[in-house]
């Protein structure tokens, strides 16, 4: 019996540009690929931003994705369905296989209220920043994830150059050790902080591949040095890991893969 292969990708900046949407002759090749091996995303964003940047459209008026999102998929441009085995949101707390949706935990469940609220007040009173609270994380941004483009370039830049975020990290594994507060830290995207329980990295959507038998698991993400949140399951003797830079490296890497 041959062994189960599946790919597995990151979404900003593996298959669209940092919170752009996915470019469609990439798209196109993605549904060739599905054809020859199963396909699966992995996003620390939550359902809409990942439907929203794969260009899987909603249709006008339909609210609350999580709690409808079996009867969304056929109102988008390319039903999710079609493309992918597996849509991993939040990590992997938000799955959907197919037509059947897992239930998920919360971070308040794992953390507590107390210690959740004193974090998010520390880190509103760290240089201001902004907290989108999410099912199983808090992302914590300086310059706020409602930015513009040039923005963002901006702050991109600074960062690069000033490591605010890599600071901000620092202080923060200080203040809130792990043995105390079971958090994990690490750098999203290009602005922002990733904060969730400890094992709900990435490698958290890899037990429901491993239920289904997936042996094979090739990995596809840009942030996978230390500290980045691709680097856990990069990393993982589960996946079989490759660094790419862009989109068009993935597709690159992707053909030479499997045609």
């Amino acid at each position: 019996m041959s062994v189960k292969r599946i790919c597995l990708f990151d979404v900003d900046g593996t298959l669209t540009r940092p919170r752009q949407k996915i470019d469609n002759d990439f798209l196109e090749y993605l549904r060739l690929l599905s054809k020859k091996i199963p396909l699966a995303v992995v996003g620390g964003s939550d359902i809409d931003k990942v439907l929203e940047q794969l260009d899987l459209n909603l249709k006008d008026g339909m609210e609350n994705v999580e709690n409808h999102f079996i009867a969304l998929l056929g109102c988008c441009k390319i039903s999710a369905c079609d493309l992918f085995e597996y849509v991993f949101a939040e990590n992997g707390l938000f799955v959907a296989k197919k037509n059947q949706q897992f239930p998920t935990a919360t971070i308040q469940e794992v953390i507590g209220e107390e210690k959740l609220q004193e974090f998010i007040n520390y880190c509103l009173h760290y240089l201001g920043n902004f907290i989108e609270f999410r099912k199983g994380m808090l992302n914590v941004s300086p310059i706020g994830r409602s930015c513009s483009q040039n923005e963002r370039n901006e702050f991109v830049e600074y960062d690069e150059k000033h490591q605010i975020r890599k600071k901000f990290i620092e202080e923060l594994r200080k203040r809130f050790p792990v043995e105390k507060y079971g958090l994990h830290f690490s750098i999203g995207g290009q602005i922002s902080i990733d904060v969730f329980p400890v094992g709900w990295d990435k490698r958290y959507c890899l037990q429901f591949l491993e239920k289904d038998d997936f042996r094979e698991i090739y990995f596809f993400g840009d942030r996978t040095f230390p500290g980045g949140n691709d680097y856990e399951i990069f990393e993982d003797p589960r996946t079989i890991g490759h660094r790419v830079t862009s989109p068009k490296d993935t597709e690159r890497e992707l053909k030479s893969l499997f045609g």
